[in-house]
């Protein structure tokens, strides 16, 4: 029984990435799983992925560059300020300027630098480096 789609599609491609697959299937999806793939894609993770349509939940097809060391989901999904997100930087990031946190903010789903560039704050879904 599947809890959260989210952490499983994480650990999907964190182990796929783990073994040296160029491609994974992520399912069920959702359209919150789409928008951190999109994310995921705009700061070169991922190379491409696609919707496939199967009259049940659906899925994305992944394909993988070999970027990804390390991802996963934050729980539970802190709320951030802005000035309260270089502590969780330093939390879940490896480095400084080396990986990216995923938020939800009122501009949809973006990295902590796009959500600093725009000067909100949100809430913690993912992280990925």
């Amino acid at each position: 029984m599947q809890h959260d789609t989210l952490n499983d599609a994480m650990s999907t491609i964190r182990n796929a990435e783990k073994i040296g697959k160029h491609e994974c299937m992520i399912m069920p999806s959702s359209k919150l799983i789409g928008r951190v793939l999109k994310v995921l894609q705009d700061n070169s993770y991922i190379k491409e992925f696609e919707f496939i349509e199967d009259n049940r939940a659906g899925k994305y097809h992944v394909v993988l560059n070999g970027q990804i060391n390390e991802c996963g989901v934050i729980r539970p999904r802190y709320s951030v300020q802005l000035s309260d997100l270089e502590k969780f930087e330093s939390r879940y990031l490896p480095a400084q300027d080396f990986g990216v946190l995923i938020l939800t903010t009122t501009k949809g789903v973006l990295s902590h630098t796009q959500a600093k560039e725009h000067g909100i704050g949100g809430k913690l879904l993912a992280f990925v480096y």
